[in-house]
């Protein structure tokens, strides 16, 4: 009695599926439930092997490859030079570092635009008249005297108009490619409280390039702007904020 029971659990026991028969039957991955089936080893079987094995090799190996490129860090270097005849020339705005010229400042200019220029305070005085230059303190004082002085009608387009810069006054010299230019080949345009000179660039018209010279002598109206007589020192000049210094 105690035989036949024993010999029943073998074979119940021989008939349970193993857990690798339970994960192949229960997972998504494709292919390995028909290797690990129940039952006796067929050609089915033995074919969906070789097609799974060979499958899971060609995968390793292709990874392994594409690792392998990946952490070699190959790259490619191309560069294309072009050879131009000739380039582009761009639009070159010229300004004057000083918005205004001083000497053409007059009384009824400094009473309606003098805090505007900051050459007087809001109580229509001179600041600092310490640090100012002996030559242009004298000026200023006597055109910013406004004793019993009667105001006039004031007009910004007309003063910005008379008083800003003239690039026939301002530019000595200018050259470009081995022809001379002239302020007739600048065009003057409106910037926000001054006015600005552009060059395009055009055949037989021009701004000084890097080579050649420019010099400005509008910033002699104001010492402090940078210009000398000597013609050595650089001539700052700025547009929107943005400044360049031209020798």
């Amino acid at each position: 009695m105690d035989l036949k029971d024993s010999t029943s659990e073998g074979s119940m026991g021989s008939l349970q599926p193993s857990s690798i028969q339970i994960f192949a039957n229960t997972t998504t991955l494709h292919g390995i439930r028909h290797v690990f089936v129940y039952g006796p080893v067929t050609i089915r079987r033995l074919l969906w092997t070789l097609a799974f094995v060979g499958s899971l090799g060609l995968l390793l190996v292709e990874s392994s490859d594409r690792v392998a490129f990946y952490f070699s860090y190959q790259h490619v270097t191309k560069v294309d030079e072009v050879v131009a005849n000739s380039l582009v020339f761009p639009a070159v705005t010229i300004c004057n570092l000083n918005e205004f010229r001083f000497s053409r400042l007059t009384t009824n200019d400094l009473y309606h635009a003098g805090e505007l220029l900051a050459l007087l305070d809001v109580n229509l005085q001179i600041p600092n008249p310490q640090l100012a230059d002996p030559t242009v303190l004298a000026i200023l004082q006597e055109k910013a005297n406004f004793k019993q002085y009667k105001p006039k009608v004031f007009s910004m387009q007309e003063f910005l108009a008379r008083v800003g810069h003239d690039l026939k006054d301002m530019m000595l010299y200018c050259k470009f490619r081995g022809q001379e230019c002239n302020h007739k080949d600048f065009k003057t345009v409106s910037m926000s409280r001054h006015s600005a000179f552009l060059f395009s660039g055009h055949v037989g018209y021009g701004v000084a390039g890097p080579r050649h010279i420019l010099r400005e002598a509008a910033a002699a109206e104001f010492p402090a702007s940078g210009w000398h007589p000597d013609g050595n020192a650089s001539w700052p000049g700025c547009c929107g904020g943005k400044c360049v210094s031209v020798k």
